[in-house]
């Protein structure tokens, strides 16, 4: 490990990771970047020249080196980022968001559908009659006089762009930094009289492969295919997740096998092996080697347009499109150079792979696979060769679930205690449903697919389902709303790496590492708890058309609201849950009257009392619309912030903000700002 981590491509990885992170959070004038980068370039080579090219032992040069590749790495993600770009349609002279907007879209993506929409990631190719870019999520409503749109087509819209909103509650999934990671920053709502769609439909490579996708489905349906059956092959061979079905999704997530239904490293690895086998007779003809291994690299990239050209599917294609490329070149490849070049150069391509979280599991997932894999597997051999091969494949699975463990569940915040058995089950038979698949897919679409053949493959797909749904429903293993920091999430990583560390050499100091990592463990758990126990606010949620406020003193949580039950409250599970709080069933009625430290809380219902001569409230909640004189209100009690929840009418909201704005009293509104927050 030590030497891998002086492996060249690693440390330049390392600060090309560094610059990527340190450009997303400051700007940088391209301009200016562009000065820099030429600079370092000219002082590299005038280093490379005056050292006769002796630069193996040059301290300088290497400084230097590294010092471009964080501006690199800074210039990557500043170049990317399309809002710097004069033709992004914000940038277009005379974008008003809140106008109503004619703008030319092009649908790149479908995505899953809501109740009352169907949603579309798209192109802004044409604002106000100039040419723009910009991608922008498309919600149009469900009318059954509307199509569903295709990859490829075009729309004319007249609208309002609307803003992502950002997470108005405490602890919330910020959808808003998840798309602004995409580059995506607004969205758009029609209905079937605010667009029209072209008859020209542009050329694209995506468009190409969602119309072969939709051939395959439409073949697959007439061969008898239906519902989850047709859903998990759409996923598992095409990359399309947005048919399956929640509880489909759930099932597999809680039965940690939810990789499989991915397009990945393993399903890419598992094709590699297949065409290698396949094409090994071009071996023996003159340049066969380079032909089989052009065709291999052809065809797994096609596989990947195929599949939609997913993160997770490009990752995968370029880290064995290099191992291809060394198996021609008669290279034992060194897996680990494979992973870090395959991850500078789709870096460099995309640095917004850097945040997403199925590029992040990915590589942790295969980096302790190659590292931790063979250390587990050396502490037991059994002489029986089945056994072996088990142990072998749950040594893959266990050192796999180590390598994404602590991060799977800062994100996730459940861990499938039943993982290792479903995939000792599925992944060895996942070669034959992948082989057997494709040759179901190819079959169906030139309707040459025998029934009995395609009554096979979905017998199989049902079986897999079930056995899956059945590991899901063993609730006692499938360990839910686990707490974890991001600083408790590094140091049980620290005490995974030097825990295996000191099992590849068992030395008296590299337990003592491992020893402190555990120490620093208890003292990251020590502070979160006390701030756990010192912490107090009171604080009114942005819960839609209901009131729910919190008061909380250390790891005492009363919860105050309409609602009788919590599971409905996604705002207070939310919050229990980030701040590590234990999950309560209490719901208590709403008082009109709250004490936190120096400050009175008066809450006004519909009813509209507030004349109350003992009570001197320092902060007004106005909930359920009230009906009441705001002027007078504000007169009698002229309290330091009037607030106003989620559960009030919009048209009452604006006019009490123009009263406080008269009256020169703070206004906070929670349908704006968020939860309103009282601290100590």
């Amino acid at each position: 490990m030590i030497k891998f981590l002086k492996f060249i491509p690693v440390q330049l990885v390392l600060f090309l990771v560094i610059g990527i992170l340190v450009g997303s959070n400051f700007y940088f004038q391209p301009g200016l970047l562009v000065k820099i980068l030429s600079s370092l370039i000219i002082l590299l080579f005038a280093i490379y020249i005056y050292t006769n090219r002796q630069i193996k032992s040059n301290s300088v040069f290497t400084i230097i080196a590294f010092i471009l590749i964080f501006f690199i790495g800074i210039s990557t993600i500043t170049f990317k980022n399309q809002l710097y770009n004069k033709q992004h349609y914000t940038n277009i002279s005379g974008f008003k968001p809140a106008n109503n907007t004619i703008a030319t879209i092009a649908i790149k993506k479908v995505l899953k559908p809501t109740l009352k929409y169907n949603k579309y990631e798209a192109e802004v190719v044409q604002l106000l009659n100039t040419k723009s870019i910009g991608s922008i999520l498309v919600n149009i409503e469900k009318d059954s006089s509307v199509a569903i749109l295709n990859v490829g087509d075009n729309i004319v819209v007249s609208t309002s762009f609307y803003e992502i909103n950002k997470p108005l509650n405490p602890y919330v999934f910020n959808y808003k930094k998840y798309l602004k990671n995409k580059q995506i920053y607004h969205q758009l709502y029609v209905n079937n009289t605010q667009f029209l769609k072209q008859t020209i439909t542009a050329f694209s490579i995506k468009g190409l492969a969602a119309k072969f996708r939709d051939k395959v489905i439409i073949s697959l349906k007439n061969n008898g295919f239906k519902d989850n059956e047709l859903a998990v092959v759409n996923a598992l061979l095409l990359g399309q997740r947005q048919t399956i079905s929640k509880d489909l999704i759930e099932s597999y997530s809680d039965a940690g096998a939810i990789h499989i239904l991915a397009v990945s490293g393993l399903h890419i690895g598992i094709i590699l092996l297949i065409l290698t086998f396949l094409l090994k007779p071009l071996h023996y003809l003159k340049y066969g080697k380079l032909i089989s291994s052009i065709i291999i690299v052809c065809l797994l990239w096609m596989y990947a347009i195929i599949a939609g050209l997913s993160p997770s599917v490009v990752r995968a294609v370029t880290m064995f499109t290099a191992i291809a490329i060394g198996m021609y070149l008669n290279k034992a490849s060194n897996i680990y150079n494979t992973l870090v070049i395959s991850m500078f150069f789709l870096l460099l391509f995309n640095p917004y792979y850097l945040f997403d979280v199925g590029f992040q599991l990915s590589y942790l997932a295969v980096f302790a696979i190659v590292w931790i894999q063979p250390k587990i597997v050396s502490l037991w051999s059994p002489k029986n060769k089945f056994v072996f091969k088990m142990w072998q494949l749950f040594a893959v699975s266990l050192a796999a679930q180590l390598g994404v463990l602590p991060l799977s569940i800062f994100y996730f915040h459940q861990f499938p205690g039943l993982f290792f058995l479903s995939n000792l089950v599925i992944i060895p038979f996942l070669g034959f449903i992948l082989i057997t698949g494709i040759v179901v897919i190819l079959l169906s679409v030139f309707e040459l697919l025998p029934q009995v053949l395609a009554d096979i493959f979905i017998h199989i797909i049902r079986l897999m389902n079930a056995f899956v749904k059945w590991i899901a429903s063993q609730d006692f293993f499938i360990i839910k709303d686990i707490a974890l920091s991001m600083v408790l999430m590094c140091a049980l990583y620290v005490v995974v790496f030097l825990t295996f560390k000191w099992i590849e050499k068992k030395m008296f100091s590299r337990l003592i590492l491992v020893l402190l990592a555990f120490i620093s463990v208890q003292i990251v758990l020590i502070f979160e708890k006390n701030k756990l126990q010192t912490t107090n606010e009171f604080i009114v949620f942005n819960e839609n058309r209901t009131t729910v406020l919190a008061s909380r003193f250390g790891t005492d949580l009363n919860i105050y609201s309409s609602t009788d039950s919590i599971e409905n409250l996604y705002s207070i599970n939310a919050y229990v849950l980030g701040s590590g709080l234990k999950k309560t069933s209490e719901v208590k009625s709403i008082k009109n009257l709250y004490r936190f430290k120096n400050e009175t809380v008066l809450l006004i219902d519909s009813l509209g009392m507030y004349n109350f001569k003992s009570v001197k409230p320092s902060i007004i909640l106005l909930q359920n619309s009230p009906k009441i004189n705001l002027d007078r209100l504000l007169k009698i009690h002229q309290p330091k912030m009037l607030v106003v929840d989620a559960s009030n009418y919009r048209s009452y909201v604006n006019r009490w903000e123009e009263t406080c704005i008269k009256n020169k009293t703070p206004f906070y509104n929670t349908m704006q700002k968020g939860a309103f927050i009282l601290k100590e």
